[in-house]
């Protein structure tokens, strides 16, 4: 009797604490969840060439600087999602079209920049050595942006509650992660390969 009492207790402690999470603590929830997914991202990539034989070192730095660029884009995502949903209220199909195209044309390169930015800071780079790499990896960049995007945030529009848009979107970035890490470091990867 005791299990089942103490099974019911912690059921109610943890549907309390989702609550709060994805209520009461929304913001910290989706900044924090930000940074840990485009870490989880990297990892991933850095096993990816590990496991290619391209890069047989792990670099801990590089996976830190990816959990604070994505700390630094939780909160405009958390924000910019809640102004969305108060311009764009409805789930027609007309409107799920403008919120598609306002994430496309507005959100994707301000988030695809400050990434950019963001780690090329975080390595050392100039503000001009950052922007120049931002404009070189950008078109790869958002050539996939628009593959992968569309079609997640018209599930997330049509069907995903508020309070989980930006988990929703975190848990599909772990793959738009993967492929930032790569574009991101391939140059460098490649040329610590010709060099060893």
């Amino acid at each position: 009797m005791d299990l089942i009492r103490c099974g019911c207790i912690m059921m109610k402690r943890g549907r309390r604490m989702w609550s709060q999470l994805f209520g009461k603590y929304l913001w910290l929830t989706n900044t924090v969840s930000s940074g840990s997914l485009l870490a989880l991202g990297d990892i991933i990539q850095q096993r990816i060439e590990y496991i290619r034989g391209v890069n047989p070192n792990y670099n801990w730095r590089r996976t830190g600087r990816f959990f604070l660029v994505g700390l630094s884009q939780g909160p405009p995502h958390h924000v910019f999602y809640v102004w969305l949903d108060k311009v764009f209220p409805q789930k027609t199909a007309k409107v799920v079209f403008k919120k598609i195209m306002a994430d496309q044309l507005l959100a994707a390169p301000f988030f695809a920049v400050t990434f950019f930015l963001g780690a090329g800071l975080l390595e050392g780079k100039t503000v001009a050595g950052a922007l120049t790499e931002f404009k070189d990896k950008f078109p790869a960049v958002y050539a996939f942006d628009w593959c992968i995007w569309p079609p997640t945030q018209t599930i997330n529009f049509y069907f995903v509650p508020i309070q989980y848009r930006v988990l929703y979107i975190n848990f599909i970035t772990v793959i738009w992660d993967v492929f930032l890490s790569y574009i991101k470091h391939k140059d460098q990867v490649t040329n610590q390969c010709k060099a060893d």
